[in-house]
């Protein structure tokens, strides 16, 4: 079995995963190893790994990085924690793919942390751009880490294959957002009246 390491860091990311994650648990031939870090563990941010353990995902390792300043001092400080905290879990789990989503910091330090154990990653919805922020060379810094793309539009493919990646391992494969709204089951015109007790005209 392959074993797939899948890091979320925050409920907004982990809502898109979430599919993949359930698709990894159900494959004969994969086996999850999930690391939960980042605002998931935080009770400023609704210590949101209760949301995770609900879905009943087995947790493999819980990385404390601090994210309690929004400074720059703070940032770089977090970084250096979190590369500290991210080497254990990754000597005991020994991945052969890291699949990770996005541009945040923790994303970032385990990328970094993979790339030096030399594990091959998957990267999700690189080659997006984000105004006026430093997302964007975070997520950069990523895909030049990483060894498969998987992005939501052929503008992003185009990007991706100009930071010098191969062509033959970048792959449009839409967004994840539409994909789980299809699965979504909405309340029927009745049920909405009852829950929100209101009447449509």
């Amino acid at each position: 079995m392959k074993k797939i390491c899948v890091v979320t860091g925050s409920r907004a990311e982990y809502g898109l995963i979430k599919p993949i994650l359930e698709i990894i648990t159900k494959s004969p031939k994969l086996k999850l190893q999930l690391i939960v870090t980042g605002t998931h563990l935080s009770s400023k941010f609704g210590y949101t790994v209760k949301n995770i353990i609900y879905d009943g995902f087995n947790i493999n390792h819980r990385v404390k990085i601090p994210n309690e300043l929004d400074t720059s001092k703070g940032i770089v400080k977090s970084l250096g924690v979190g590369l500290n905290n991210f080497a254990n879990p990754f000597d005991k789990l020994k991945p052969d793919l890291l699949l990770i989503l996005g541009d945040r910091t923790e994303m970032l330090i385990a990328a970094i942390t993979a790339m030096i154990y030399r594990t091959p990653i998957a990267h999700i919805h690189g080659g997006e751009l984000t105004e006026g922020a430093y997302d964007d060379a975070i997520r950069h810094s990523i895909s030049k880490m990483a060894h498969l793309h998987f992005v939501a539009t052929d503008i992003y493919k185009k990007r991706v294959i100009q930071l010098g990646e191969q062509r033959n391992r970048v792959f449009n494969v839409g967004g994840l957002g539409p994909n789980n709204i299809k699965k979504m089951k909405f309340l029927g015109k009745k049920n909405l009246e009852k829950k929100l007790n209101i009447n449509f005209l």
